[in-house]
């Protein structure tokens, strides 16, 4: 059975729909973005962060860096910069120091009692720390060796890495993704606010990949007070099409948000998604209700706390619901079906600052002749059509269109081309 949440009608955001929310001042100081002043949303922390260097700033900040000590950034790193450098990361102005690490791993909080659920961090190796002066500046390069950003160096900290990984992903197991990341980086992490001068080089998916700024704009453009986020980093079949949709009946618009960075070998590529998002919204979506748009980020699978970590990233975008399915980032079977909507009780209402949308596992229903979920069908399972990810995946392989009450049809066909494809064709 699927656990009882007390605070239901406000986790369904049925009270909030028509409630009407403090707007957001224009905030004019260095290190800020000016917000469109009809939206609604407001930034974890009250301002959206912007680390990003640009014109007489940019070029002095890259003649320097050219002197400075070098830090490489691996892909992960690297999307946590470009997050930080944009707002997507706000209130974080740089990587963690000690102490809002230490709280946020054993309190889900920054050090002044803010929310905050996953580490942020640059790992090193001690070599690499023991040559790195605190108070200096250090140039960030990815690994190509260009110059992407500068560390004000204002920590150096040794951590717990098992520590780490029972807090955040509540296993030490290397089996794991996000512990075996743990494991794998160095012992030592530095701390200290970041300039962004490079974004990433060619990126995929330039023209959806939209800052906080810009997805905040176009909502207002678009008239949108409440705006609900939805993650993914799974193609969209029927449940997920149903849940969305059933989040866009009580708000005014419908961000699909695909994260597109770093995730596990065997996840389903991000441009083969992309071209089956495109084809869902194409097809089965308003138009002037939806909007696409990519989530450069790297995937944690840190399951409810990941949950927390993905509100308040939306919330900083400009969305004001975000939608929690069944067991939302999770991996294997290291979280139960509903943790990451049984965390969100761990905070008060107005703390998150987001409404949470809570779905339960949803199925079509030969009774009901349509989607339904657990809470709105009475038949049994003999009258539900629910396909495991293997039989998915063997039936794609094979050639198979899945029947059409689990995936549209133009979705099928993406994914079947795909896995015809032979391997680095794309």
């Amino acid at each position: 059975m699927p656990p009882t949440r007390g605070r239901e009608e406000s986790a369904l955001g049925l009270g909030a729909v028509g409630a009407r929310r403090p707007r957001i001042a224009i905030i004019l100081t260095e290190g800020s973005l000016v917000l469109p002043p009809a939206h609604a949303a407001v930034p974890h922390g009250g301002t959206l962060i912007n680390r990003t260097l640009e014109g007489a700033d940019r070029d002095a900040a890259l003649e320097r860096a050219s002197g400075l000590p070098r830090v490489t950034l691996n892909s992960v790193a690297l999307s946590d910069l470009e997050l930080i450098g944009n707002g997507a990361f706000s209130p974080l102005t740089g990587f963690q120091g000690e102490a809002d690490y230490a709280s946020v791993v054993r309190s889900m909080r920054l050090a002044n009692g803010l929310p905050w659920s996953i580490p942020v961090t640059l790992p090193v190796d001690r070599e690499q720390a023991d040559a790195l002066a605190i108070g200096s500046e250090v140039a960030l390069v990815d690994e190509a060796g260009r110059v992407v950003g500068i560390l004000e160096l204002a920590e150096k900290y040794t951590y717990d890495k098992q520590e780490q990984a029972q807090q955040v992903f509540r296993t030490t197991e290397e089996a794991h993704p996000g512990v075996a990341r743990i494991y794998a980086g160095g012992d030592v992490y530095l701390g200290g606010d970041v300039q962004v001068l490079n974004g990433p080089e060619n990126p995929p998916f330039a023209e959806y990949r939209r800052t906080p700024a810009e997805t905040r704009a176009a909502f207002a453009e678009k008239g949108w007070r409440r705006v609900v986020g939805f993650q993914t980093r799974n193609p969209i079949h029927r449940a997920h099409e149903y849940l969305t949709k059933a989040a866009l009946e009580i708000v005014d618009g419908l961000m699909i948000h695909p994260l597109v960075g770093d995730t596990k070998s065997d996840d389903i590529p991000a441009d083969v998604r992309m071209n089956a998002y495109r084809a869902l919204l194409d097809g089965y979506y308003p138009a002037d209700r939806t909007l696409l748009s990519v989530y450069p980020a790297a995937m944690r699978y840190g399951g409810p706390r990941e949950a927390i970590f993905h509100a308040i990233a939306r919330k900083n975008y400009g969305c004001t619901h975000f939608i929690v399915g069944r067991d939302h980032a999770g991996v294997g079977s290291y979280y139960g079906t509903y943790d990451a909507h049984l965390i969100f009780d761990e905070f008060e209402a107005d703390e998150l600052g987001i409404t949470p949308l809570f779905f339960e596992h949803t199925f079509w229903c030969n009774a009901c002749e349509g989607m339904a979920s657990v809470k709105t069908c009475p038949h049994g399972n003999e009258e539900h059509l629910v396909l495991s990810g293997t039989k998915v995946r063997e039936m794609l392989g094979n050639g198979e269109i899945p029947p059409q009450e689990f995936s549209r049809p133009e979705v099928a066909k993406i994914l079947i081309d795909a896995y015809r494809e032979p391997a680095g064709a794309r």
